[in-house]
């Protein structure tokens, strides 16, 4: 959904023609797999950050435009809300030191974006929920300025037929009404991808479903929305209802929800393609010129806008990619379920634990995948957004065990293998995971520290959440990583 679009209005014949075109891009797709026209699979991490911008006071500054003008770099773009921005990292290798190379980077052009945005009077915040967003804050007025924004709200809206409906219930309820998308804007992430091969992609895809659990229980940070204390990490759900087409008859005949975890494990890309293209309707349907079946015919390779779109507005939380690059398509497993935040050390370190385990678990010889079901990798992720390091998590071999458990015992130990595997310093390793190892020894999640600074702040809430965020900012620009932060 990075892709600009026109204002336009669809007819039913618009519609039409994109289901046909759709169709032939999955045929070629197919034809491709079978044609192995694809390449390699490349051992690079690449990321997507989501940053949240506050003013001098913590309060969100609905100044993207702004701050993007001051930082002028092509690899920063908007996101949905005004209050937010994105920075894309180039994949890169993190054999060596490379890991620790990707964590200097990242510090030095978010140090560079933070003076830019200085400028306009911004601040950047690396969390997954903004702590002093209010309802307010979240409107069609504070969508972006893009035009694809608008579009996909309109579209969104006239599927769904009414307001959306956000209900989420932790150690506080809330129970509100939305007449905008935006309220997904509240949702700032993490996107990791790693390139694969088709014939690899599989295996891949159902290892980051099985680990999607255990990644945001030992990542949760974001506990607080719209002034209440929800799950750990609230950003699983609200990003569920926030973006949700379906009325609650819709829901009631079983038809998917557009953020989806899935329904089962596959045997190849082309399922999770195929599913898209059976069970979701068209948000976004616009038509491209490329005739892919002819691209391929003569040689090229055909970009498959539509069926890439189309992919685009189901929001799996380990999403397939495919691209072209330098004339060659390749695929990539984009992994979702990760906050932004709080340090970019913690980032690197959650980074270093998912790629870890890309590197071990695919090649398994007996997959975890083959141990448990689906329905359990699904209530795994689903208890590790409600509690976080205190969920009880299942695991082939173990059974229910906290999340910090699983992860000392069986978790760790595989990834420090896995980064073995990659070339990666052990010294940079070490440091790596072993952030990771201290939260679950602590319990000190960025979700818990939240927390725990609102509750030591006490007083009016509103403030607490403010003077709270004003602390995290100088943790976050320390690069301290979290469980070492003090309360």
């Amino acid at each position: 959904m990075g892709r600009d679009v026109p204002v336009v209005v669809f007819s039913r014949d618009d519609r039409r023609k994109y289901r046909e075109k759709v169709r032939r891009c999955l045929d070629v797709f197919a034809q491709m797999l079978r044609e192995s026209r694809f390449e390699d699979e490349r051992p690079l991490a690449g990321l997507e950050i989501e940053v949240n911008i506050v003013d001098a006071i913590g309060e969100p500054a609905m100044c993207n435009a702004a701050v993007l003008g001051a930082i002028q770099e092509p690899d920063w773009a908007t996101e949905l809300g005004q209050f937010n921005i994105e920075i894309n990292i180039e994949p890169q290798d993190l054999g060596g030191d490379g890991a620790l190379r990707l964590e200097n980077d990242v510090r030095a052009r978010l140090n560079h974006a933070e003076s830019r945005a200085r400028s306009q009077g911004g601040h950047l915040v690396l969390i997954g929920i903004l702590p002093t967003l209010r309802e307010e804050d979240i409107s069609e007025a504070t969508l972006s300025a893009n035009p694809r924004y608008r579009l996909l709200n309109e579209q969104i809206f006239a599927a769904r037929g009414e307001d959306l409906h956000l209900s989420i219930e932790g150690p506080e309820i809330l129970d509100t009404h939305a007449d905008s998308i935006t309220p997904e804007a509240a949702c700032t992430s993490v996107q990791l991808h790693l390139q694969v091969s088709p014939e690899a992609f599989a295996a891949h895809w159902n290892a980051a479903q099985a680990i999607a659990g255990p990644q945001v229980a030992v990542a949760a940070n974001s506990p607080y929305l719209f002034g209440k204390e929800l799950h750990r990490e609230t950003r699983i759900t609200l990003f569920e209802q926030a973006t949700d087409t379906r009325p609650d008859e819709l829901k009631a005949q079983g038809v998917r929800p557009r953020v989806w975890f899935g329904e089962r494990w596959i045997t190849s890309v082309f399922d999770l393609f195929e599913e898209n293209v059976r069970y979701f309707p068209a948000l976004l349907p616009l038509c491209e010129a490329e005739d892919p079946e002819d691209a391929l015919k003569a040689g090229q390779i055909p970009e498959l806008a539509e069926l890439t779109l189309h992919n685009g507005t189901v929001y799996r939380w380990n999403r397939p990619v495919y691209a072209v690059a330098g004339g060659r398509p390749h695929l990539r497993v984009e992994n979702r379920v990760l906050p932004a935040g709080p340090s970019v050390a913690d980032i690197a370190a959650n980074a270093a634990f998912y790629y870890g385990l890309m590197r071990v678990l695919p090649h398994s010889g007996r997959p975890v995948w083959s141990q448990m079901s689906f329905a359990a990798a699904e209530e795994n992720l689903n208890a590790a957004a409600r509690h976080g390091l205190d969920a009880m998590l299942y695991w082939p071999g173990l059974g229910e065990v906290p999340a910090a458990e699983l992860i000392l015992r069986r978790l760790l130990p595989m990834a420090h293998e896995g980064l073995a595997v990659r070339g990666v310093d052990p010294a940079v390793a070490d440091r790596l995971l072993g952030i990771i190892e201290a939260r679950c020894l602590t319990g000190r999640t960025g979700a818990s520290w939240q927390v725990d600074k609102v509750n030591a702040l006490g007083g009016d809430r509103h403030d607490a959440l403010r003077r709270m965020t004003l602390d995290y900012i100088t943790h976050m620009h320390a690069n301290e990583p979290v469980h070492t932060w003090d309360v």
